[in-house]
């Protein structure tokens, strides 16, 4: 059977990577001198507490290739073949790591990295569906077909507070339009072809929280569908809560935006990932 490997940008609920037998390495997230493992070693928790009080502004890095290889042969142990699928190669160095990570097994196996073309759970969403359909006994072509007709059907929306960590993690893409007034609105964010663009703009807080559901209510048919936060729990139950009009809120997976995210984004961001199809 085929195992499935991502990275930590995916978003995935432990206890979905568990439920599907998924290997998730870790990216790193760093205060100063001191290095995290994204989710192992500083949960989302602890990050956002420590964003908020600490004086030192958190970097990133990708995970070493050598973490990808351990993986690799841990699981060579138990397949002949594996499949990595990684957050967009536009916004981050990962991919490149994974594939280097291959140079680097001490075990025969085959590993293919594929480049999801997302982040967050649009990944986790893509990821999913390849560990489905290896899990049911596809074959290596099958959960590359799987891959292909879910990655255009994954869309993300986020509600920021501030653009101001985008900005300082040099992340803001085609969102810079944005900058000039990021003071004074709510701005919407959204990846399009693995870069951060502007999705829109509101004047208060709520209406951008509007603005996410009225992204998944302009959709027909919906299959898989994530709210995902940051330091702001409340306002993602009211929003889970809420979109349990258009989608069966037991459904919904309540994810937690990973450290290596949230460095870029703050605490305030709420997002709305979705898998389904347009109406």
């Amino acid at each position: 059977m085929i195992k499935i490997v991502t990275d930590s940008v995916s978003d995935i609920p432990p206890q979905v990577v568990e439920e599907l037998g998924i290997t998730v390495v870790p990216l790193i997230v760093s205060f100063g001198s001191e290095y995290f493992r994204d989710g192992v070693d500083l949960t989302s928790d602890q990050f956002y507490e420590r964003l908020q009080t600490s004086n030192v502004f958190p970097t990133t890095s990708v995970p070493p290739p050598l973490s990808f290889a351990e993986a690799y042969d841990r699981l060579a142990d138990e397949t002949d073949e594996i499949m990595v699928i990684t957050v967009t190669s536009t916004l981050s160095g990962t991919h490149e790591k994974a594939l280097q990570g291959k140079t680097l097994m001490k075990k025969e196996c085959r590993v293919e990295v594929v480049d999801s073309r997302a982040e967050i759970m649009a990944e986790g969403f893509v990821v999913m569906r390849a560990a489905r359909a290896a899990n049911a006994g596809a074959s290596h072509q099958e959960v590359m077909e799987a891959i292909e007709r879910t990655i255009p059907r994954v869309d993300i929306l986020g509600a920021f507070d501030t653009l101001e960590y985008l900005r300082r993690g040099g992340r803001i893409g085609a969102a810079k339009v944005l900058l000039g007034s990021m003071l004074n609105v709510n701005p919407l964010i959204s990846v399009r072809d693995g870069q951060v663009i502007a999705a829109g703009k509101t004047r208060s807080r709520s209406r951008a929280i509007d603005r996410l559901y009225e992204f998944v209510e302009g959709y027909s048919h919906v299959e898989e569908l994530a709210v995902e936060r940051a330091a702001c729990a409340e306002e993602a139950e009211a929003l889970i809560h809420r979109l349990g009009k258009l989608f069966p809120e037991e459904r919904i997976h309540r994810c937690k935006i990973s450290p290596v995210v949230g460095a870029h984004t703050g605490p305030g961001l709420l997002f709305v990932s979705i898998l389904g199809d347009k109406a």
